[in-house]
């Protein structure tokens, strides 16, 4: 396999399940694109002005998930963990058709978006990819929270940290190299919340469709799923996650060093903006295999496809 060329899935791959915010079943079918036709969601319940792009420009809603929208007010949401599974796996291009508003939840993580794309298999283009290198530091903060990105020479790093009253949460870090790392961990963590915070989030008309079955719930010194934490890093990996899903809506992948502490998808989306305000803090490289003796997808998690 090409590691360094456009690739798209071989045929479609459809999802069904609970919405998480919205508590809507929802339909979800990812089909094969052409090249250079990048990631674009395609909202079928909609006859018209139906496409939406999943740039960070276009992102109007970070709060719980990531929600971008088009000019006509067609929305997706919770889109972060679809996208995080597409830019590890190296899918460049794939048309998305929805039949409402949010993306299935499924388990809570990527992990099923990873096994049943990997199923099917990829179709390898021999057009190059792009990618993002950072060349200046840019740095975004809100109070005790911040996100920083550093020029980096061939890798992505994040390294992220969570600072949590519960004692069960607490102070988590961890450090991935997302080319490099086995990133199984971080594809299988679920989201999660505090069994405190479930009346006030449902106050605010979000988590209808949430449950045990798609999210861990922590209550003091309690994990209230009865399997437990599926890796003993499970609430800062899918903070990882969900940034590598908010990353790839600056629409290719990124050769970068990133450093958070408590953050999610508003600092994200911040830093993004932030990046691509100003012409000298990014170039856009096309990349020829010859010319780079890396890979620039997670090799890990493909190894099963030929």
């Amino acid at each position: 396999m090409s590691y360094l060329t456009q690739k798209t899935i071989k045929e479609n791959v459809s999802f069904s399940g609970i919405a998480l915010h919205t508590g809507i079943n929802v339909n979800l079918c990812i089909k094969p694109a052409e090249i250079n036709h990048g990631i674009v969601f395609k909202r079928i319940d909609l006859k018209q002005n139906n496409l939406v792009y999943p740039n960070f420009m276009n992102v109007t809603n970070t709060s719980l998930n990531t929600t971008i929208e088009n000019e006509f007010g067609a929305k997706v949401s919770t889109i972060e963990h679809l996208m995080g599974a597409l830019f590890g796996l190296g899918i460049d291009n794939a048309l998305i058709e929805i039949d409402n508003e949010e993306v299935p939840i499924l388990d809570g993580s990527a992990i099923e978006f990873i096994r049943k794309i990997k199923s099917v298999g990829l179709n390898i283009s021999n057009a190059p990819i792009k990618i993002i290198k950072i060349n200046k530091e840019v740095n975004y903060s809100d109070g005790s929270r911040y996100i920083s990105i550093k020029p980096s020479t061939l890798s992505l790093d994040i390294d992220f940290e969570l600072k949590y009253q519960n004692e069960i949460i607490g102070n988590q870090r961890n450090k991935v190299k997302v080319y490099e790392d086995d990133l199984t961990d971080i594809y299988n963590s679920r989201t999660y919340c505090l069994y405190e915070d479930i009346e006030m989030i449902k106050k605010n008309g979000l988590a209808k469709g949430g449950s045990l079955d798609n999210a861990v719930v922590v209550k003091g010194k309690d994990i209230l799923n009865p399997e437990g934490l599926r890796n003993k890093k499970e609430f800062v990996n899918h903070k990882i996650l969900d940034c590598i899903g908010d990353l790839y809506t600056c629409g290719y992948r990124l050769v970068a060093s990133i450093k958070c502490s408590q953050g999610g998808h508003y600092l994200t989306n911040q830093l993004l903006r932030n990046i691509f305000k100003h012409k000298e803090n990014f170039s856009i490289l096309e990349i020829k295999e010859k010319n780079l003796p890396q890979t620039l997808i997670n090799k890990s998690l493909l190894k099963e496809i030929a």
